[in-house]
């Protein structure tokens, strides 16, 4: 990730002043998302969090009291500068820190309860990771990599199955056999997305997927995560690029740790 004031950065191998007022959630606009309605169970949460980090003697508060949730089904953009708090809170998403205080709750669970080895499950089998600079194994052809995170499972008959039927629903299907140094940009990004559905997420997370695309490659990275919520998956996704945001269903504006703006997003 780029917001090197935020905190901790999840690892590849695999986010205002005090006071200031704090957006409410919206209801969500995703159309699966509209199927699920208010009374269904976010698939993650957070109220009045705040993250604070103790650097060079000093203490940095990353996040001020924030409130957040994300509904299946949901398409939601995080926007802000550097150093806003978005690395940060896509880390809270993807349960790789705590809050300094606060709740956030996966499927309305407190991730505080969880000991090591169920939020490592939880990981694994609830949420999804994609990253800006694709990381992936160079000595691995696109659906070797694409089944690395069921390594484990000691179904290789059945993971070659799902890895190859992602990698052909992502119009990858004649390349299987290929090595990342013969993928372009947007091919790379798309067995990237298939290695994080292999497990079938109930959350996709998305730090910065377009970053190194072009705008036509983005503009198809962006319609598969549109096909994904259709699913009822829910993605998020953190980026400086307001274009990425008007594919959206919410825009969550965020600046100086605070949710400044969480509203519908306003397509062209």
């Amino acid at each position: 990730m780029t917001d090197s004031d935020d905190g901790p950065v999840a690892d590849g191998a695999a986010p205002a002043p005090d006071g200031a007022g704090v957006a409410e959630a919206v209801p969500a606009a995703a159309s699966g998302a509209d199927a699920a309605g208010d009374a269904a169970t976010p698939i993650i949460s957070g109220r009045d969090v705040v993250k604070e980090y103790v650097t060079g003697g000093e203490t940095v508060r990353a996040l001020r009291g924030i409130d957040f949730r994300v509904d299946p089904g949901e398409f939601v953009a995080i926007v802000g500068p550097s150093g806003s708090g978005k690395s940060t809170l896509l880390n809270m998403l993807g349960l790789l820190d705590v809050p300094t205080s606060g709740v956030v709750e996966l499927e309305g669970v407190d991730v505080e309860t969880f000991d090591d080895t169920e939020q490592t499950r939880k990981r694994k089998d609830t949420i999804g990771f994609v990253f800006q600079s694709f990381h992936l194994i160079p000595t691995l052809t696109a659906v070797e990599n694409v089944e690395v995170p069921r390594l484990l499972d000691r179904t290789p008959k059945r993971t070659r199955e799902v890895a190859t039927d992602l990698l052909e629903r992502m119009g990858l299907g004649d390349r299987l056999g290929h090595y990342p140094e013969e993928l372009s940009g947007g091919q790379k990004q798309r067995v990237a997305i298939a290695r994080a559905l292999v497990n079938e997420p109930r959350l996709l997370l998305a730090d910065e997927p377009t970053g190194n695309l072009d705008r036509d490659t983005g503009d198809q990275i962006l319609a598969e995560f549109d096909a994904i919520t259709d699913e009822g998956v829910a993605v998020v996704t953190v980026t400086h690029d307001d274009y990425v945001a008007q594919f959206a269903d919410r825009v969550v504006n965020l600046i100086d740790g605070t949710v400044r703006e969480d509203a519908e997003a306003v397509t062209g």
